[in-house]
């Protein structure tokens, strides 16, 4: 792997790499193979809340007569797994990824949900090694374009709407969700849900909420459909 490019992109350089290699290790990989490396389950779980505190700090600086319902639902925007998959996309993070086989197989690389996971797991990453202040740098360049893009509560990150817009430009045809599969217990659903056009599956994605699954199709639909045009291209 070439970790200095990604630290390029990043604008940081790790202290310890090995942080940053962790961050990047998914569960599958651990389960698969000898590596003695642990997943980046728990370095995710610190990550959510440093991104959680910065992005509540920026829109609390930058809305001063929002109400909390209205910085609640700016910040669900930014943090939400489509947004943060986003993110991870631009920079590639996807290509760094560990993974097991069988997540390689069947596209772990480019789901938002491994990619929104691995995110945050960075972010707690580069906290941990370089301290708060480093973890808030690199928060508020990589969100400066979303945080520009939102204006108002009803403004949103919504890949739904983005694939939805995409197709009917191109196509006139608006794509059709379908849910694939519910797992685990009424308390801790999991949806698995496909977006197509016609008889064409353009994305899968998986979510805690139909609304969510739905999100995450959409997203990778729209991964899958810049991939083919800049392939075009």
């Amino acid at each position: 792997m070439n970790w200095s490019k990604l630290e390029g992109v990043l604008g940081y350089t790790f202290n310890n790499r090995d942080l940053l290699v962790r961050a990047l290790t998914h569960r599958s990989y651990v389960n698969e193979s000898n590596d003695t490396d642990k997943d980046n389950q728990r370095l995710e779980f610190l990550g959510d809340a440093v991104l959680g505190l910065v992005i509540t700090e920026l829109l609390f600086a930058r809305h001063p007569d929002y109400t909390e319902g209205a910085l609640s639902k700016l910040k669900s925007q930014l943090v939400c797994e489509p947004a943060l998959a986003t993110i991870a996309a631009r920079i590639e993070l996807g290509s760094y990824l560990r993974l097991g086989k069988g997540e390689e197989s069947s596209g772990g690389r480019e789901k938002a949900s491994v990619l929104a996971d691995a995110y945050e797991a960075l972010l707690a990453a580069v906290h941990l090694d370089g301290g708060f202040e480093s973890a808030r740098r690199l928060i508020r360049s990589q969100h400066a374009d979303p945080l520009q893009g939102i204006t108002s509560p009803s403004t949103g990150l919504d890949a739904k709407s983005k694939l939805q817009e995409h197709l009917q430009r191109d196509s006139g045809v608006r794509p059709t969700y379908h849910i694939l599969e519910a797992t685990g217990p009424h308390h801790a659903r999991r949806f698995s849900v496909s977006v197509s056009l016609g008889e064409e599956v353009l994305g899968v994605g998986e979510g805690s909420s139909k609304k969510e699954a739905q999100q995450a199709a959409a997203f990778a639909a729209l991964h899958a459909l810049n991939e083919a045009e800049s392939t075009d291209d």
